[in-house]
């Protein structure tokens, strides 16, 4: 079973998860969650975090998947915030920097990319980078 947190992607991984026919056997929900509010209330993102390395960073994106994982009925978890564009970043964060989670029996893990293209370019490349990453640790769990 699996769910989500999305913020620069707003749903979008979901919705295309969620356009295959038989999707509610595997899929059990996704949390969007743009501000940092919603980042903190409904997924326990821990303020501490979001102060220290901001809402784009791999600390950030693990603990949004954690949060999805424990307040779902999933046992597999991803999650996604970043810079999507066309306004929004700086030198240390620029716009196309994506942070990705994961978490399930294995653990979490988290990685970040940067993306080249506009903001609908940037998005579609997120949601690859997910589909691909899930695709792989399904495979390496056997289930």
């Amino acid at each position: 079973m699996l769910a989500g947190a999305e913020s620069c992607t707003g749903g979008l991984i979901a919705a295309t998860l969620t356009a295959v026919a038989g999707s509610s056997a595997w899929f059990d929900r996704v949390f969007v969650t743009y501000s940092n509010a919603a980042k903190v209330e409904l997924l326990g993102v821990a303020p501490a975090t979001l102060d220290a390395f901001g809402a784009v960073s791999e600390e950030t994106a693990r603990e949004m998947a954690l949060g999805a994982l424990k307040q779902s009925g999933a046992n597999l978890a991803y999650a996604v915030t970043g810079i999507a564009g066309p306004t929004g970043g700086t030198p240390e964060k620029p716009v196309g920097l994506v942070c990705f989670g994961f978490s399930g029996a294995g653990g979490v893990q988290s990685l970040s990319r940067r993306f080249d293209g506009d903001r609908a370019a940037v998005r579609a490349q997120s949601l690859r980078l997910v589909i691909e990453r899930l695709h792989a640790l399904v495979e390496q769990s056997g289930v």
